[in-house]
């Protein structure tokens, strides 16, 4: 009798978590299915404008001054061709101020050699934002709009924060060190706050994966898709993250972050919350998010946009271990935006980006990753026990598999048939290839450093850990 029930009561627990898992897997593809539509329509709409000639006539007379704010840490293998590149850029009025956060290698001694540097008293600012000690500053009559700041380690945050100070100019781009930005981004990504000057108050633009391309004097010549496996896989993961769900999230206001690589933000309004925070890895998330609340709060119209063509190129991970920090580094910072701002959560008062964008983290980075990886354990076992019938099993995984080839896939057609991006027809069939193949392993792995990194934050870890690179001369 009692073997009777508990045999019932098994089959009822892993029912009814299969049903849990299976309808938390359907909902977040049809929430993806939803932003392939949303960026579609985008697309559609205001079509990316190819001709950069008549894009410079339009614009660049009335483009606002912008500082470039990089960060560097232990970045001499990269920060050459990345400040070469930014050298490149085909913008009106710019300057560029690298901060080199406490290198340990020989990134200043690199850069203060290849640029002509010489130590400067010419430069005043004020501290509106609190940062690490700054040791000196470097310009060149070579090079005029570069500024390097050389500072005590504080980490990216503080390091964006004393950028933050010696900035003079309206509008701030902060970007990786080891970024390359297309010489016409900048214009491009500025777009929205010529159109609408009075409300936007941050943009972000698209990254995409220079493995594979041809990298010359900091500049992509030659796009190609990446040989090494993981990066192919990563390709496409980025493809998605940017074209499908950041441009579908920002036409409903609901974009809850601009990716720390590229992203234009307003000055004074980063100023006005206190600059970037301490005590997170996810310091492009909290920004964005602290903005969101901020002006809700105020009650200031604001707006704060994503634009798909302005492209910035990173050098992705092309191991397991590296890539596993990376991720669950993202995650824990994800995770700490939403506790910190947990009261905007399913919050009226905030908005679509209180409703919809935090909605949208509590499924797919507080719930996501234990249901899933859970999921993968427990539903093979229980129909092996025989508590489940095949049924579920299969529903399973049609769910995760067939969704997520049917997104990759429509994310690339919607980038082929908008941005034209890959100019060989072999790349787009090896990208497809990799659109199918990353669901059997890639994404499962990819769940697995995601609930690494729930784990590293119930346990409070800090730090970035090392991030190994092979440099953009080895692309």
């Amino acid at each position: 009798m009692i073997g009777a029930y508990l045999s019932h009561l098994t089959v009822t627990c892993a029912t009814v978590f299969a049903l849990i898992v299976i309808l938390s897997g359907l909902t977040q593809n049809l929430v993806h299915l939803a932003q392939l539509g949303l960026a579609a329509a985008a697309l559609v709409k205001q079509p990316p404008e190819a001709d950069s000639g008549s894009f410079w006539q339009r614009y660049s007379k009335a483009a606002p001054p912008i500082a470039l704010l990089a960060p560097a840490y232990n970045e001499a293998l990269t920060i050459v061709e990345a400040v070469r590149s930014l050298l490149s850029m085909r913008y009106p009025d710019f300057e560029i101020i690298v901060i080199n956060d406490g290198s340990t290698d020989e990134t200043l001694e690199i850069l203060v050699d290849t640029f002509s540097l010489e130590l400067t008293q010419a430069r005043d600012y004020e501290l509106f934002v609190e940062h690490a000690p700054i040791l000196g500053l470097y310009a060149s009559s070579l090079h005029p709009r570069l500024l390097v700041i050389d500072k005590e380690n504080g980490g990216k945050a503080d390091a964006l924060n004393a950028g933050l100070n010696l900035a003079t100019t309206p509008i701030v781009c902060s970007m990786d060190a080891d970024s390359l930005l297309e010489p016409d981004a900048l214009l491009r990504a500025v777009q929205p706050f010529l159109e609408d000057p009075q409300r936007v108050i941050a943009v972000g633009g698209t990254i995409r994966v220079a493995n594979g391309c041809t990298i010359a004097d900091g500049r992509i010549v030659k796009v190609g898709a990446p040989r090494n496996a993981l990066a192919l896989m990563q390709t496409v993961e980025y493809l998605r993250a940017f074209l499908m769900a950041r441009l579908a999230w920002s036409q409903i206001g609901a974009l809850t972050i601009i990716s720390g690589a590229f992203g234009l933000f307003r000055r004074a309004a980063v100023l006005e919350i206190g600059g970037y925070a301490h005590g997170t890895v996810g310091e492009d998330m909290e920004l964005v998010v602290r903005l969101h609340r901020h002006f809700r709060e105020a009650g200031k119209p604001y707006k704060i946009a994503f634009v798909p063509e302005p492209v910035c190129w990173t050098e992705a991970p092309e191991t397991l271990a590296v890539l596993a920090r990376q991720r669950a580094r993202w995650h824990r910072g994800a995770l700490e935006t939403f506790v910190r701002h947990r009261k905007m959560a399913f919050n009226p008062k905030y908005g679509a980006v209180g409703m919809i964008g935090f909605g949208w983290i509590v499924l797919a980075d507080v719930i996501g990753p234990p249901t899933e990886v859970m999921g993968y354990v427990l539903i093979p076992l229980w129909w092996s026990m025989g508590a489940l019938s095949l049924d579920y099993l299969l529903a399973f995984i049609a769910v995760t598999f067939a969704f997520g080839v049917a997104l990759s896939v429509g994310a690339l057609a919607l980038e082929e048939s908008e941005l034209h991006r890959f100019p060989r027809a072999r790349d787009l069939v090896v990208l497809t290839g990799a659109a199918i193949l990353e669901n059997l392993g890639y994404r499962q792995l990819n769940q697995l450093w995601r609930l690494r990194g729930t784990l590293q934050w119930l346990r409070g870890a800090q730090g970035w850990g090392e991030m190994t690179r092979r440099g953009f001369k080895a692309a």
